[in-house]
């Protein structure tokens, strides 16, 4: 996938932008506040539909503007794609449009039609916090790679609300009722459990190959565990659903006497080790560093693998904690990519990288 134009109307400090983006490494390079992440922002929400920084999007749009417009084009397997994403504020409150090549659509049709894999400092937290943003990480990825996980998601989401609602005693009790979300919880969960798995076995495969790539065997291997809340050792659909049937059956009065839903793939986890021991509880803050960066690294060969095509690459503020040997090592792995975006402060030394400074949200090619 490569993202050939890029426009933008009203988002952050950007009041009008027109990029036409090279293949291969892009480098934005500029002082801090100038719009270097804003700019990354754009583009992931351009594939996403959604912002890596922020919740409440009302915040892209630029102060006393009543709308913010990303559109962009992309070669990608099937051909060029037009796409845009509008973010209108209202009374009543903030609503997105989406588009594809011109025609409106539903953000389930409009995610996975320009695929990213983004990093930004949020995301060294990956490591040491909660498990919601690890399973995020997860969720992210897979729901841009497959309509059917995220349809899952989407259903599983509905279904375990409506389950805290019952035991939260919103709604009357109804054991009939119970059993049914429950029913649709095992069915929803069992997919996403089986689809975790293989995506953390692979991501596994990947990161720890990356990891040892930048900095031997010093350290050991890096390992990334999928933490199933419902376990198993023979992973097929059957065998999941049992075990969630019966992780259910032995939860069912810890779930009522507490009100909360104890079972299921929203309290998964991701593990991270280093020489088999926890990198959360035992790792420098460089080692949890480039344990991510591996991670990272390792999603987007894992989505181009499993997909056929490569994801856009984005990376903000990547370098500024890592020793010049990890700078150039890491840089080396990202400059044969596809295509990647990186901001800096500093200057990047990649001879094929296309260079950009962002001044008060003006960009213009470097030397």
């Amino acid at each position: 996938m490569i993202l050939t134009r890029l426009s933008l109307s009203n988002v952050r400090n950007y009041a009008a932008l027109e990029f036409a983006p090279a293949p291969g490494l892009n480098v934005l390079a500029g002082a801090n506040a100038q719009g270097k992440s804003n700019l990354l922002e754009a583009i992931a929400l351009l594939g996403t539909g959604k912002s890596f920084r922020t919740a409440r999007e009302s915040e892209v749009v630029t102060s006393g503007m009543p709308t913010a417009a990303i559109a962009g084009d992309a070669q990608v397997g099937a051909g060029m794609i037009r796409l845009s994403c509008t973010i209108a504020l209202g009374a009543t409150g903030t609503r997105k449009r989406y588009a594809v090549n011109g025609r409106n659509v539903r953000y389930a049709t409009y995610l996975g039609k320009l695929r990213v894999v983004t990093f930004v400092p949020a995301h060294l937290q990956l490591v040491a916090g909660p498990p919601s943003l690890r399973r995020s990480l997860i969720n992210t990825a897979l729901a841009q790679e497959s309509a059917g996980y995220y349809a899952a998601l989407a259903a599983y989401g509905k279904h375990l609300v409506q389950k805290s609602a019952l035991l939260r005693g919103v709604v009357e009790s109804d054991d009939a009722l119970l059993a049914t979300y429950n029913e649709r919880l095992i069915e929803t969960g069992t997919r996403l459990i089986l689809a975790r798995r293989a995506f953390v076995a692979a991501l596994d495969e990947r990161a720890r190959a990356v990891h040892q790539g930048w900095v031997g065997d010093a350290d050991g291997t890096l390992e990334l565990l999928y933490a199933s809340n419902v376990p198993v050792e023979v992973p097929t659909e059957d065998a999941v659903a049992a075990a969630f049937t019966a992780r259910l059956r032995t939860q069912r009065d810890s779930e009522s006497q507490r009100g909360v839903c104890l079972v299921g793939p929203h309290r998964d986890d991701l593990e991270f080790r280093l020489g088999g021991r926890a990198l959360a509880a035992f790792g420098s803050q460089g080692q949890q560093r480039t344990a991510v960066l591996a991670l990272k690294v390792a999603e987007y060969g894992t989505l181009e693998a499993r997909g056929g095509e490569a994801p856009i690459l984005l990376l903000d503020d990547v370098l500024s904690e890592l020793d010049r040997d990890r700078q150039r090592a890491f840089l080396h792995g990202v400059a044969s990519v596809e295509q990647a975006f990186i901001t800096t402060t500093g200057d990047v030394d990649v001879p094929s990288a296309a260079t950009y400074r962002i001044v008060a949200a003006q960009l213009e090619a470097a030397g």
